[in-house]
């Protein structure tokens, strides 16, 4: 049997257990021998991110072969039109190659948003909008990247599924642990 954490990540926390000095890590939020992270989330970026005491379950999590879907909430500035949507249905090239094609949509603004302790940037002539993001692979800062090479940059990025897990009920800081 293995066990997951399902761990609420908040903003500024690095996805590790071992101090860098300069940010807030796992270790001040999650007190369980032998729980390693099944992937990252950038410190800037927030929401779910797995933890398992099970090697297999870790790789079979993290590896691109496998193409676990990753579902984001971004917020950008500006409104993609649908010929932006279509663009990330399609797949955006970026420096290190063509991204598999993603699902995305225009959405309202997630229910039970949590404060960031960080506000976001805004400007008064440049109104915002959120999107739902579905990835399957993992490029470094990939929906990042993906929306600014469309003109759309991310104000705020986070991640609400892996898979069949997601932040559903599961407050920012928090975490859930479960058998699978």
């Amino acid at each position: 049997m293995s066990r997951i954490l399902l761990f609420n990540k908040p903003y500024g926390v690095i996805c590790q257990f071992s101090r860098d000095g300069l940010h807030p890590t796992l270790a001040d939020y999650i007190v369980m021998p032998d729980f390693y992270p099944a992937g990252r989330l950038d410190t800037d970026s927030e929401g779910l991110l797995l933890l398992t005491d099970d090697g297999q379950l870790q790789h079979r999590i993290t590896d691109p072969k496998h193409k676990q879907p990753k579902t984001y909430w971004v917020q950008v500035e500006g409104v993609p039109d649908a010929a932006a949507l279509q663009k990330l249905q399609r797949g955006i090239q970026l420096k290190d190659g063509l991204t598999l094609p993603a699902e995305a949509r225009l959405m309202v603004e997630p229910e039970n948003l949590w404060p960031r302790a960080t506000p976001v940037r805004e400007r008064k002539s440049q109104p915002t909008s959120w999107l739902e993001l579905t990835i399957r692979e993992g490029k470094n800062r990939q929906v990042r990247r993906m929306t600014a090479a469309l003109g759309y940059p991310t104000l705020r990025l986070i991640r609400a599924a892996i898979g069949e897990w997601t932040l559903d009920g599961l407050q920012v800081g928090k975490w859930r642990e479960l058998v699978v």
